[in-house]
């Protein structure tokens, strides 16, 4: 193909989608950070220190998530329509290995994805969604997608689910989100470590929601029930988790923020719980915010591990994490801004096997929505 019918395929590519779907709304986020971690410990007792690119192989924290997505409409009509989101979780930088120049190994997640119908007595959503227990305090994290996010520093029970059925309503300002997590229907297959999976709620999430100028408000709670068999033992095993949030958003450039979540996981004769709180402020001037945060994971038991990313249940291991971090924001334009914040973990764990270890690290990055 000569340069110029390239050229012209190019330019119907671009073209098409966007006669097609002039109701859709494409949009995405860039975000790139320049980090420096310091005394990581994997299992080996490795010491890593050095620098790296939004978090990279072995940085703490969260993800950066950049992504793209695109998002529409179809009115029916007598205030009804279908709504519909594809969102891509697209790296901008290696965090899969140490290697400089394979970017063919990117990894493209799934994000946000979902159907679903919107009218008056509120909007049902079907695929892929964060649970309401996550989403219930996702605009008190003054620290969200950065290396001092509150999943990633203390463990918060942040989940999106792959299979999820949402509802959500506005009564009297409240909003009401309730969701179910079907299990998959894995008991037809030989893995059988869910054995529940061939009901509608494996796992449901509820929240409630209040937002009235600065001040938010929120509780949520979760329950998922598991089940794991081998030809000798079945056992059934559940993860509950409470979250309550209240903040202040803006109040003449102020914002303050608490969050508590207690942790409970019950399986066989063991009732193990864990206490988690952390608290936020943040102070806008002009064009930027300073901001910090502390909080602290207090484990009541002695068979306990923090909920890993994306999964519903819990596992079993001791720490008491402590975290703080301090920041400062500069928004070039609404959608472009740039940051600094430094984080410090300091991780008390009787086990010295597990992939656990003090941690802090700076981080200078910039993000730009679109």
């Amino acid at each position: 193909m000569n340069k110029k019918l390239l050229s012209l395929a190019v330019a119907a590519a671009i073209a098409a989608p966007t006669a097609v779907l002039a109701d859709a709304n494409f949009y995405g986020k860039a975000h790139v950070s320049i980090d420096y971690f310091d005394q990581y410990r994997n299992g080996t007792g490795t010491h890593h220190t050095g620098w790296t690119l939004s978090k990279g192989r072995n940085g703490r924290g969260n993800s950066r998530a950049s992504r793209l997505g695109v998002r529409g409409s179809e009115d029916f009509g007598s205030g009804l329509k279908a709504i519909y989101q594809i969102e891509f979780g697209i790296p901008m930088a290696n965090e899969e290995d140490y290697d400089l120049d394979n970017g063919e190994q990117g990894t493209i997640t799934m994000r946000n994805s979902y159907v679903g119908v919107q009218g008056s007595a509120g909007t049902l959503l079907i695929g892929r969604h964060d649970t309401p227990l996550k989403s219930s305090t996702s605009k008190l994290d003054l620290f969200d997608d950065r290396m001092a996010d509150y999943q990633g520093t203390l463990g918060f029970n942040d989940v999106r689910a792959d299979n999820i059925i949402t509802y959500i309503s506005d009564i009297g300002g409240v909003k009401l989100a309730t969701a179910f997590v079907p299990g998959g229907a894995s008991t037809i297959d030989s893995d059988t470590r869910n054995l529940l999976s061939d009901g509608l709620t494996q796992a449901f999430s509820l929240a409630a929601t209040y937002e009235s100028g600065p001040w938010y408000g929120s509780a949520a709670y979760q329950l998922t029930t598991s089940e794991l068999s081998s030809s000798s033992v079945t056992s059934k095993k559940s993860a509950k988790v409470m979250r309550f949030g209240l903040g202040i958003r803006d109040l003449n450039g102020l914002h303050l923020s608490g969050i508590y979540e207690k942790q409970k996981n019950f399986d066989f004769l063991k009732d193990n719980d864990v206490e988690l709180w952390q608290v936020q402020a943040g102070y806008e001037f002009g064009s930027s915010m300073l901001k910090g945060m502390y909080g602290q994971k207090d484990p009541d038991m002695t068979d306990f591990q923090s909920v890993a990313a994306g999964n519903l249940t819990l596992g079993a291991d001791t720490q008491t994490n402590t975290s703080w971090a301090i920041g400062i924001d500069h928004s070039f334009t609404k959608r472009t801004k740039a940051y600094a914040l430094y984080t410090d973990v300091d991780v008390d764990n009787t086990n010295t096997t597990k992939n656990l270890g003090d941690w802090n690290g700076f981080s200078l990055g910039m993000i730009h929505d679109f």
